[in-house]
């Protein structure tokens, strides 16, 4: 990864603050201000983060994209260890209950994961070294600033992951769309490592060898599968609703 490592985007900006991530700079936009702006720029000044205008083509030339006038200058992402998840469930007191994302590729996708996750009380996500999307400005812009309270494990192996998961106590269920069991049918409670695959191949052989049990989205339209992040989500929100009732 590059050592010049960008967070943009009004809400990412706030969250990194708010989460007292190590911020070398806020590029601002002439021009632009606002509340939240405002907001924003008053807790960089609390911090004695250097805040410098700049006119929106510096920005774009940054962070092309939505930025939304404001990006942040970071210290590239500090990935997570396996145990450090687990631990993360143990210190709150909770059966743990981790992401496994196989060969996830859009940033996008797996900013909307992490989300999601962030909102279902997910103790961490893990993504694979390689062939697989990292966590790069697109993924932190995309997840709205849930990357600041979800941790990120990058590990070689999946499907030798998932065995030291088992080992630690998880059950593990694999999202599948020939899967035998439909989702909503499937004992979600317990300690749970749920594992989704790729935009277009689904989880590899051995990851799919490896999940204790296969479950579907049961559909119905033309088109037999769901994005990669709507599958975690609907997963993700029933895991949640089991542990609730």
């Amino acid at each position: 990864m590059s050592e010049e490592f960008y967070i943009a985007g009004k809400n990412a900006v706030m969250e990194a603050l708010k989460a007292d991530e190590n911020i070398d700079k806020l590029y601002v936009a002439n021009g632009i201000g606002g509340h939240f702006i405002e907001e924003i720029l008053a807790l960089a000044r609390d911090k004695g983060i250097p805040v410098q205008r700049v006119n929106k083509k510096k920005l774009d030339d940054i962070c092309p994209g939505k930025h939304q006038g404001i990006v942040a200058k970071a210290p590239p992402y500090k990935y997570k260890s396996v145990e450090d998840i687990l631990k993360e469930a143990r210190d709150k007191g909770e059966e743990p209950f981790v992401i496994v994302l196989d060969s996830i590729q859009d940033p996008q996708n797996l900013g909307s994961v992490l989300r999601t996750a962030d909102a279902c009380g997910v103790h961490g996500v893990i993504i694979p070294k390689n062939r697989a999307v990292g966590i790069t400005p697109a993924v932190v812009k995309a997840s709205a600033g849930a990357i600041e309270y979800v941790p990120v494990a990058k590990v070689t192996n999946i499907a030798r992951t998932l065995n030291e998961l088992k080992q630690a106590g998880l059950w593990i269920i694999g999202a599948d769309m020939n899967g035998p069991v439909d989702y909503c049918d499937a004992d979600l409670k317990g300690p749970i490592g749920l594992v989704v695959g790729s935009e277009g191949m689904g989880m590899r052989r051995l990851v799919k060898e490896s999940c204790d049990v296969l479950v579907k989205i049961p559909m119905v339209g033309s088109i037999n599968s769901l994005n990669a992040s709507v599958a975690a989500a609907i997963l993700m929100y029933e895991v949640f609703r089991q542990r609730k009732h």
